[in-house]
This record gives structure tokens, C-alpha cells and sequence, in this order.
């Protein structure tokens, strides 16, 4: 149940293969003669999902009932190792269909997994919520003292028997009742409220007929927007809401009118009165998310929550946003003031509006720095950035990636890995980079199978990495951005943190984490992007080959901190946006954009009928609900971290395998206080990501509270 854990939002459990009815004709219930067991793609069809979930259901409840009927008395193994391997199957074929969900789905997919979803949490409330399961369970947990166990079967035990607290498994009657309803509701709001979004960004485009309204757009830009019209039997030109399309219109496009139409559209998803409205959704959500934390004993769901994080209390939580706010604001309004003084110096119409300003911050920013940031895309191709990433992992882990053969992929975008260290087989790499209608918007990494190590039978993880990134066109390949770099990093660190875990128990296992602790190996890795001996490593022009000029890399360094208050500030926002959905006691009545424009503490003119809540998947559906400050927590860490490799190296081989060894390998195993104690001798210091930020000042920041 793994993974049913990470889209229900439930407590984890994973499982054991038995033999199945109708395991003949429907792949998803036989075993796979694939290479490592990858999924065999080409022959899960749509049809085969609901009777494979349902067989694996039935399976998951006998092997739970065992357990549960055992009559020997509890232990470690026959109870909670046995929970671990319950529901196998259930996990293989539920990773197979979210996952597909949300890269390469179509309407029937989407309506089986509408179908689907509810049965999923019947069955995780039937086990999470069993009494008879948990007698058993906490026999063992009021035992744990004596039972000379390691640290990761202590972690394993405790947060067993946490998380079937945390799941209701206490209340009684009514009570009992309410919690398995609610929860049952709020897994079906989490998907529809992903569909909705998904809908709204397809049902929008911007189609351009007159060459005079591209004006400013950069070349690869307009020749992407040429074959997307093309593609769809129109004249001229079109841009979507895909971010490749929407984030360069949004920046470089003179026309301002058609800019507020871009912007608008984008920040109107869910919010358009349609089929596709989510205010109701979040209503629902977040009041039934209040009504579950109450039902635990909690005063709101935000307390639920941190109660189970680094950042363990809504106080401690506020005070943490409230000194980075505190220390990011004067930078912000500077970085306000500068650009728009700049576009007054430049005839714009005064106040900015949002759709203005990263169009006249970038020009300032070409001013500033004698630098436009496309003209790094052609040192950026992406075959050669993730070499160049491949690479990078080689020399700090030893690590080769090869690609695979007679692995299947569920689109032809896909390419696919066998990922080694020396020998050792430690897992397979699926990357996935380029928008289409079937994927939702932005970046994430998952897994089709996580590690684990039972029982000595090892079994290395099925790693995914989904991106938008620009699509090659015209004959070009594709050519990155310098934030669609930073973005491929990012998720790769999360790909190794799964590739190189080294766990026996799958629930702990990779990036299975403290949510604001998961963060921090995916953000340090960021962190190379400016670092010229990285770059240089790679970036070479996609037609002469010619390595970067140093001047482009001396303008990135320059330009590393251009805008840090401002953008500080607006992830401060949404994090304090994301904490008052969950300390709410009470339903929202009125619109969720007038709710937002009331807690944002926004620094340009609010846009009626426009907000961020309504797509803002990350809390919603995401796993991100009370849980979106973690980046900034994260930052944090990450800072930190690299100043270590900044001080030892930054390719320094025994710095990355004490990074490896204390750290990546670790999973969930230890608390990560403990891990981030272990690699670098002491506690955080947040003054790295201040002076990174260019922050520091004489003034108190004396919290994070870690």
C-alpha cells in the first residue's frame, strides 16, 4: 500500500504475491518476465486496471486476516514486518495507474481512477482503523524497550503504530464512522481536484495570427508556438498553458495585452465558474480535513500534521515564516522598487500589474548584467545536460547510467535506464521530459517500485522523473532554459536519494521522509548549477560545440541573487497561505480568491477573479497540506550542506560518499535531525542560506527553531 499511501495520503503498508484469478489474461495480475520487473506497458490496457485493483484488494484483505488470526503471540516479524509485505500486488498495480494518471492519462483513465479511488480507501481505513490489527500491533510497540531492536526497525515499529493512531484507529461509534467517510471523501477531491486543473490548462490557448504580436519573443519560442498551431491544423501561431509556452510569453512578449490574457488565463485555473471549478473542492477539503484533525484530538489540521515533522507545532511554524519573512520584506520592496523605477525609465504604465513584471524585471535584469538568459538555451541541450548530470553522479558516487534495452516505456518521449554502481545494479531510470495534453504541468519524481531488502531478498527501485521542459522543434533539439536546469537537478536529487537508499523495509526507504526534510537532497543539488566547474562540464553549443563563454558563466554567478527578496517573499507567501487553509476552524463561505487575497500579503495590485489556491495542487493534492513551508525549511538545510562541499570541493569524493553514507542511503530510517547531525558535526546553522540570499543583516534570526 505504498503507494496508495502516497495518493490517498494514508498510512503505508506494503505486500506479498500470491497466485490470482484471471492472472492469465490481465498482465497487472501476473508476474512480469521483464527486464527487473519493470512494468510491461504495452500490455496494460485502460480495461485491466479496475479487476486487477479489485482481485489485489481481496488478496491484500486475506494477507491482513492472517495476520490478524495468527494465533502465536505478536512480534516484530509476524506482525509488523508482515505488514510490510501484506499488499504487494495492490502497490505494483496502484503505482502503475496514479502514476500513468498523471504523465499519460486519458478521460477513462481518469474516470476509473475517480472509480477506484473510494474502494482504495475503504480498504486502507479496513486496515488502518482494524482493532484486532492494532491489538497485535501495539503488543509489540509496549514491548519495544526489550526487544533489542536496530534503529530501523525501532523507526519501523514506531511508526506503525503512530500511523494507525494518526488514522483513527482509536475512535469509536460515530466518530469512527465520520473519519473513514471523510477520508474516503477527501481521496476523491484530491484526484478531481488534479482533473480539474489538468482540464483547465488544456482548454485554454492563445492563437496569434498577426507576426507584429510576437514581438520580443525570443526565436526558439516563436518557432515552438508555430509547430504547436501546425500540430493542430491552425494558421500561425499558438501558446498554451504549458509552462515552456506560458513562462517565456509571460517574460518577453511586448504586447502587453496579450500578456494580461496569458496571465489571467493562467492564474484563473480552477477559478472559472466552469466544470473545472475547484472552490467548492477546497471548501470541502479543507473543512473536512479540520473535521478529521478534531476527531484526533488536534485543534486544526495544520497541528495534526507538524506534529509528525521537523517543524513540530504551528507556533514554532509561524515564528519560522515570520523571521524569514522578516528578513526577506526589505529586499523584496527593493527589488519592487528597482524594477519598477526601471520601467518608468522605459514609458510602462504605473502601478506594475503581475503580468508585468517578469517582463520588465528580465529586461532589468539584461541591463543589469549585460545578459539575457536565452542566450544561454543553446549551451543548454538537453542530451547534453543530462550527460552532463549523469556525469556528475559518476563522479561523486561512482555511479554509470546506460540505456536500457527491451525496457518498456509508456510514451515514445520516454527514455529509460539501467542505473549501476561499479557492479551493483541500484535501480532504473525513467525520464520523462516534454508537455503534452495527457501530463499534468510542472516537475516531480516518483517510483514504480520502491527499494527494500526483506528477508535478504534485495530488490532495487523503479525511479521516474517527469518534466515540461521545452520540446526540440524545427530540426533543433531541445535547448533548456537555465531554470529548466535547475529544475532537472532538482528532481534528480531526488532520484538518487531513491536510487541510493539502502533500507530493509520499503516504508522507509528512498524519500520517505519527513516532508520538510525531502526537500533538502533534491534543493542541494541546485546548488551546481552555478558552480563553473560543473558547467563547464557540459554546456556547449548545440552547433559548434564551443564550451560556454567564462563571461556567461561570471553573469549567472552575478545575477544569483537578482530578485532573492522578492522570490523569498512570494514562497513565504504560499506558505503562510497554506498554513491558514489549515488552521481554519470553521468552513469558508465566500470565494477561495477573495479567502487568499485576504492572507497574502501580496506586494502588487490584487487581480480580481485570479489567485494561486484554486491549481495549487501541491497542498490540495499533492501531500503538500501544511507542508508547503518545507521548501523554505528545506533551503535551509541545503544551504548548509553545500557550503561543506563548497569548503571540501565540490566534486570531492569523500564528501559525497559521508553525503551517501549519512544521508542518501539512510531513507526514513533515523530522525533527520539525526542524519543532518551525523554528515555535518552539529546542528543547522541558518546563516549559510542568509548570506547565500544575501540576506544577512544586523538584525535577530536567531530562529529556525530546528
Amino acid at each position: 500500500m505504498k503507494k496508495i499511501a502516497k495518493y490517498l495520503l494514508i498510512m503505508t503498508i506494503a505486500s506479498t504475491m500470491e497466485p490470482a484469478a484471471g492472472q492469465e489474461s490481465n498482465p497487472l495480475l501476473q508476474e512480469w518476465d521483464t527486464p527487473h520487473q519493470t512494468p510491461p506497458f504495452s500490455r496494460i490496457r485502460n480495461e485491466h486496471y479496475a479487476p486487477a485493483m479489485r482481485e489485489a484488494i481481496k488478496e491484500a484483505e486475506m494477507n491482513i486476516n492472517r495476520i490478524v488470526r495468527k494465533r502465536e503471540a505478536p512480534t516484530f516479524e509476524n506482525t509488523i514486518v508482515a505488514l510490510q509485505t501484506a499488499s504487494e500486488r495492490l502497490d505494483r498495480i496502484s503505482s502503475v495507474l496514479f502514476n500513468l494518471n498523471e504523465c499519460n492519462t486519458d478521460s477513462e483513465m481518469q474516470r476509473i481512477v475517480m472509480e477506484l479511488t473510494p474502494e482504495l480507501t475503504r480498504f486502507s481505513n479496513s486496515v488502518n482503523m482494524n482493532p484486532k490489527l492494532f491489538e497485535r500491533v501495539k503488543a509489540v510497540y509496549d514491548q519495544r524497550e526489550t526487544l533489542n531492536l536496530n534503529t530501523e526497525q525501532r523507526t519501523l515499529l514506531e511508526d506503525t503504530y503512530k500511523g494507525m493512531v494518526r488514522n483513527g484507529v482509536n475512535l469509536k461509534g460515530a466518530d469512527r464512522k465520520t473519519f473513514a467517510r471523510n477520508s474516503e471523501r477527501l481521496s476523491e477531491l484530491s484526484q478531481q481536484m488534479n482533473r480539474n486543473v489538468l482540464a483547465d490548462n488544456n482548454d485554454y490557448i492563445l492563437h496569434i495570427t498577426r507576426a507584429e504580436d510576437l514581438a520580443g519573443l525570443p526565436e526558439n519560442v516563436v518557432a515552438a508556438a508555430g509547430a504547436e498551431a501546425r500540430e493542430r491544423g491552425l494558421e500561425g501561431w499558438v501558446f498554451t498553458l504549458a509552462y515552456p509556452s506560458y513562462g517565456p510569453f509571460i517574460t518577453y512578449a511586448d504586447n502587453r495585452g496579450l500578456r494580461e490574457q496569458m496571465w489571467k488565463a493562467y492564474n484563473s485555473r480552477g477559478n472559472r465558474g466552469n466544470q473545472n471549478d475547484n472552490n467548492e473542492v477546497i471548501r470541502e477539503m479543507t473543512y473536512l480535513r479540520y473535521q478529521q484533525a478534531r476527531l484526533l484530538g488536534y485543534e486544526n489540521y495544520c497541528e495534526y500534521v507538524l506534529s509528525d515533522r521537523m517543524c513540530s507545532t504551528p507556533v514554532q511554524l509561524a515564528g519560522f515564516l515570520q523571521d524569514m519573512y522578516h528578513a526577506a520584506l526589505p529586499f523584496a520592496r527593493r527589488d519592487l522598487a528597482e524594477v519598477t523605477a526601471f520601467a518608468q525609465r522605459l514609458g510602462a504604465e504605473l502601478p506594475l500589474q503581475r503580468w508585468d513584471f517578469s517582463y520588465y524585471s528580465e529586461k532589468l535584469k539584461q541591463q543589469k548584467y549585460d545578459f539575457d538568459e536565452e542566450r544561454l538555451r543553446p549551451y543548454l541541450q538537453l542530451e547534453r545536460v543530462r550527460q552532463g548530470i549523469f556525469d556528475l553522479y559518476g563522479r561523486l558516487y561512482g555511479l554509470t547510467f546506460r540505456e536500457a534495452v527491451g525496457i518498456e516505456v509508456y510514451h515514445p518521449d520516454v527514455k529509460v535506464y539501467e542505473v549501476m554502481d561499479g557492479e551493483r545494479f541500484m535501480g532504473v531510470l525513467y525520464l520523462d521530459m516534454h508537455p503534452r495534453a495527457s501530463k499534468r504541468s510542472g516537475a516531480w519524481k516518483t517510483t514504480f517500485r520502491e527499494q527494500s531488502n526483506i528477508g535478504g531478498k534485495q530488490v532495487r527501485p523503479l525511479v521516474q522523473i517527469v518534466c515540461n521542459f521545452s520540446k526540440p522543434v524545427d530540426g533543433k533539439p531541445a535547448l533548456l532554459s537555465f531554470g529548466e536546469l535547475e529544475t532537472f537537478m532538482h528532481e534528480f536529487g531526488h532520484a538518487i536519494h531513491c536510487l541510493l537508499t539502502d533500507c530493509t523495509y520499503p516504508s522507509l526507504s528512498g524519500t520517505s521522509v519527513k516532508r520538510d526534510f525531502v526537500e533538502m537532497p533534491s534543493q542541494v543539488m541546485e546548488n551546481w548549477c552555478y558552480e563553473p566547474q560543473f558547467l563547464n562540464t557540459f554546456a556547449r553549443h548545440y552547433e559548434t560545440g564551443d564550451t560556454i563563454p567564462a563571461e556567461y558563466i561570471d553573469r549567472i554567478k552575478a545575477a544569483e541573487n537578482y530578485l532573492a527578496g522578492w522570490l523569498c517573499v512570494r514562497q513565504l507567501n504560499l506558505g503562510m497561505v497554506d498554513m491558514s487553509f489549515h488552521t481554519l476552524q470553521e468552513k469558508i463561505t465566500g470565494r477561495i480568491d477573495e479567502y487568499e487575497h485576504s492572507r497574502m500579503k501580496e506586494l502588487l495590485p490584487v487581480v480580481e477573479g485570479t489567485n494561486t489556491s484554486t491549481a495549487f495542487t501541491h497542498i490540495f493534492a499533492g501531500g503538500y497540506a501544511s507542508g508547503y513551508y518545507g521548501y523554505k525549511w528545506a533551503e535551509v538545510l541545503d544551504a548548509d550542506i553545500f557550503s561543506k562541499f563548497k569548503k571540501e570541493g565540490i566534486f570531492n569524493r569523500q564528501t559525497a560518499e559521508a553525503f551517501r553514507r549519512e544521508i542518501l542511503s539512510k531513507g526514513g530510517t533515523k530522525h533527520p535531525s539525526v542524519l543532518f547531525r551525523n554528515f555535518m558535526g552539529r546542528d543547522p546553522d541558518n546563516s549559510a542560506l542568509l548570506r547565500r540570499c544575501g540576506f544577512l543583516q544586523d538584525i535577530d534570526l536567531s530562529r529556525p527553531r530546528f
